[in-house]
Formats: structure tokens, sequence, C-alpha cells
């Protein structure tokens, strides 16, 4: 097939920029085309609230794009859509994350559309994280344009369905990410690369902290581990993008100066094996959300991984190395955390199961785009 995929790459960082190079390399492994279709810039400085969207280390995954859209020049959107006619496209597939790339794909999709091209998008959120009240609007002016959805939880196929309910929608569990397995990097090494000197077993918090990931849940559990005489460290290894010093005062306030590590950036793609190699526990205690690249990053690891149960998916409720509980209950949470650290690491999958969990979604799109192309 003749695919045109739409969404950030290398230089671009985070893990829907990851997520696009790694199904890239998926699709041509299956032996399709990609045109691959990245952004001038994803959106005005101002508006990002990190330091920089920019990948500050080297790329794992690296194909040529063509870095054509902006999301304030509609010219822009008129251009790439004469790109992937001009490529003869049978599908177009487009990665929704944000409503501000809003306007900029409802008119793409509307032209490709009009030219016969059908479009498939790929939601990793439905709405932000942080709903304003214009973003159901944006989402439904864009995503109405789409002739088929694939979701990667039951609870956005959920809220896909309450937007738009005739919507023909199918479910694949967000596949494991492996583009940062270590060399078998042992857990000494490692925290020596990271100059770390635990006084107990390392649970990991990884990426971006954001309010609704639940930071301050896995703060008071180490707290409450510690007065049934068990001693953990937390490693919290991401960008902070709230008030930090509300965490800094509740790690004060609990008495776990030694006990809790911050390293407060953007952790480069070359140095991401060194904490999860150091880690006993990866800790996901959202309180809200869909679905984390960082947990399929850990399950690429081996790692036991305790997480909101809002997180499940059909392949992490089928490993018998996720433990789920329910958000904001710290109690649960710290039982959860030494059931999972009794099991200990193991061997990273092996590379049967990162490529099945990536052809499932292959073939999800192929079928899409065979059906589509047997439509009347």
């Amino acid at each position: 097939m003749r695919l045109s995929l739409i969404g950030p790459v290398y230089p671009y960082r985070g893990g829907i920029a990851h997520y696009t190079g790694l199904l890239t390399r998926s699709l041509r492994q299956h032996h399709h085309d990609v045109q691959l279709i990245s952004f001038q810039r994803q959106y005005p400085a101002w508006l990002y609230p990190g330091k920089t969207d920019r990948e500050p280390g080297k790329p794992m995954l690296e194909f040529a794009a063509q870095y054509t859209l902006d999301p304030l020049y509609p010219w822009t959107w008129s251009r790439t859509s004469r790109t992937i006619l001009d490529y003869q496209s049978q599908a177009v597939i487009i990665q929704w994350w944000t409503t501000f790339w809003a306007p900029a794909f409802s008119r793409l999709a509307r032209a490709l559309q009009k030219s016969n091209i059908p479009v498939i998008f790929i939601i990793h959120n439905v709405l932000p994280h942080e709903v304003k009240r214009w973003d159901t609007w944006l989402a439904t002016l864009a995503l109405s344009q789409g002739d088929r959805f694939i979701v990667q939880s039951n609870r956005e196929d959920k809220r896909l369905r309450a937007l738009m309910p005739k919507a023909e929608i199918e479910t694949c569990p967000l596949p494991i990410f492996d583009l940062y397995q270590s060399k078998g990097l042992s857990k000494g090494a490692a925290l020596k690369q990271i100059d770390l000197d635990p006084i107990g077993p390392v649970l990991l918090c990884f990426g971006i902290v954001r309010p609704y990931k639940g930071l301050q849940y896995a703060i008071q559990a180490v707290a409450r581990l510690r007065e049934l005489g068990q001693t953990y460290h937390l490693l919290v290894a991401g960008e902070i993008w709230e008030d930090k010093q509300l965490y800094i005062d509740l790690v004060h306030q609990l008495n776990l100066t030694n006990q809790v590590t911050f390293e407060d950036r953007y952790i480069p793609n070359e140095e991401i094996g060194n904490y999860f190699s150091a880690a006993d526990v990866f800790l996901a205690p959202y309180i809200d959300g869909t679905q984390s690249a960082a947990i399929k990053l850990a399950l690429g690891y081996g790692l036991p991984i305790v997480a909101s149960d809002i997180l499940a998916d059909d392949m992490l409720t089928q490993s018998s190395r996720a433990f789920f509980v329910p958000p904001r209950d710290v109690t649960a949470l710290s039982q959860a955390v030494e059931s999972a650290t009794s099991i200990g690491c193991s061997m990273q999958p092996t590379t049967d199961l990162v490529e099945e969990s990536w052809t499932r979604l292959v073939r999800m799109i192929e079928d899409m785009v065979s059906n589509l192309d047997r439509r009347p």
C-alpha cells in the first residue's frame, strides 16, 4: 500500500514523535510505502509549556520526512494536500492528540476527501488532559472529517463515541516501545551513570510531570511504606510542568528528603536506558489520562508496573507484571508496590513480542484501508 503518515518525528521530542517513528518502521517492515509528513513547527514558542519541543539527544530512529505543515499558516495545509496527491496515497493516517491542530487537520482532511483519499485518525487523546470549553467543538471540527478511527484504550473509545456516535472505531492497545533498550546494562552500572545511591528499591516515575499524573500519591506511598518499615527510593525523571515547590514541600513535610530524587529535565534519548535499568518498579499513579508511552517503555524493559486502573488495556491486563490500583488510593498503591517488588525485574521481552504489538496495529490499518478501497 501507499500510505501518508502525518505526525511529529525527530527532531521533535516526546512519546508521539517516537510513536510516529516506530509506526513508520513497522509499516515499512510490512512492505508498505510510507510518505512521512511532519511539521515546520508544532506550536508557537509562547504556547509550549516546556523549555523546548526539540529533542536534545540523538535520534534513535531517523527517517526522511517532509516538514511541510505549520498550524498557523493555511497555505502549508494546501501545499501538504498537494504533496499527498502527488504521492498518490491510498490513505492518509493522521495522529491526533491536541485540539490546537484542529483547523489545520480539518482543512487538510476535507481536501483529501474531496480527492477520494480516505483519512484514518489515530487517537492518542480525544480531548486534551486539561480540557477547555472550546476543546469539544475543535475536536468535533477536525475528527468529523475522518473516515475511520483507531483509539488505544477503551476509555478513549467511549469518549470518541460520545462525541461522534456514528464513527467507525477500532481499539488497538498502545504497542511496546523498544527504542531505548539498554545493552545489558546492570542496575549497578545504571545507578552509577545517573549518580544515584539509593537506600532501598528504586521506584521510577518517568516523563513530563503534569497534574493528572498523580505524583503526590507516589510520594505519599513512599511515606506509607516507611511507616510499615520498608524503605524505598522514588526517582522522578522528567521535566516538571507545574509548581515544583509543591512537591518539594510535600517531601519535606513527610521527611522524605533522602528518599526522593527529582531529575527535573527532559531526559535525552541516549540517557533513557540508564533510568529504566536503575529502577526496580515503574509507577504511574495517574488520576486521569488515557494511555502512557512510558508504561509501554517500562514493559519493554521488563520492569514490574504499578499503575492506576484507568490506564489498563488488554495488553497490560494480560501481563503478570502489571498491578492496577484505584486512582488516589495510597494504601492500595503501597500494597501494589510491595507485590511488584517481590517479583523483581525480568529479562527484556523478546523481539517477537515487540513486533507482535506493532503488527497488530499495522494489520488494523491494512484492514481499514482495504475496506475503504472496496466502498462503492
